[in-house]
């Protein structure tokens, strides 16, 4: 016989399995994301990424050197996506490095250097702030992923870099 415990722990890994299956993550991707063999795609079963060249999606960084204390933007837009995971990682040793500012609608990993969608409804554009590290100058780029629903998303999408005009 089976004690309630058990039963009741069988019944929440199958859920835990289960829903995100069906739901997908609405508030954004776990912190598992940053750990996954490849953070930038989803685990979603039974899909596959569309190549980062049929992307409708416009994914821009106001820039890629920095020095201790600098800010770079990164700005996702274009048709309506429902969720997005971006990473900020050294361009030398691909370590993540930088932290984004969290707001309503977004969420942050410090400890990978990322930020996902905090909101379900549908998005055209977001707008996320790096943060260079304090301790070191470098080079970053911003790499991820822009999912427009479960099945369709696009991965390893790298920020084209957008000089300013003067």
């Amino acid at each position: 016989m089976v004690s309630v415990s058990a039963s009741l722990l069988l019944l929440a890994s199958a859920v835990a399995v289960i829903l995100p299956a069906g739901e997908g993550f609405p508030d954004g991707a776990p912190i598992e994301a940053c750990i996954l063999p490849n953070p930038n795609r989803p685990n979603h079963p039974a899909t596959k990424s569309q190549s980062p060249s049929s992307s409708k999606h416009s994914f821009t960084a106001s820039g890629s050197h920095y020095r201790p204390g600098d800010i770079i933007t990164v700005i996702i837009s274009g048709p309506p996506f429902k969720g997005f995971f971006v990473q900020g990682r050294d361009s030398h040793t691909n370590d993540w490095v930088g932290s984004f500012d969290e707001t309503p609608e977004t969420k942050v990993y410090p400890e990978c250097s990322a930020a996902t969608h905090n909101t379900v409804p549908p998005k055209t554009s977001v707008k996320l702030v790096w943060h260079a590290p304090r301790d070191r100058s470098g080079t970053v780029y911003f790499t991820g992923t822009i999912l427009e629903r479960y099945d369709r998303y696009w991965s390893d999408m790298v920020a084209k870099v957008i000089k300013p005009q003067f």
